[in-house]
């Protein structure tokens, strides 16, 4: 559910859900947990969607 939710909400904010995960689950090790609520697909879309961070294997 929760995961099919967050699917459905990037695709609501105009955002690729592939793009998304993929960035969302490389940046999250580094980001700062105080500032968690930047990697929900709204501010995700304004803060990183014009340099998404890449998966090894689109190489």
């Amino acid at each position: 559910g929760i995961v099919q939710s967050l699917l459905t909400t990037c695709r609501l904010q105009g955002v690729d859900p592939y793009t998304y995960l993929v960035d969302v689950l490389q940046r999250v090790a580094l980001h700062l947990a105080s500032r968690v609520d930047e990697l929900t697909p709204r501010r995700w879309k304004t803060l990183f969607a014009d340099a998404p961070l890449r998966s090894d294997i689109e190489r």
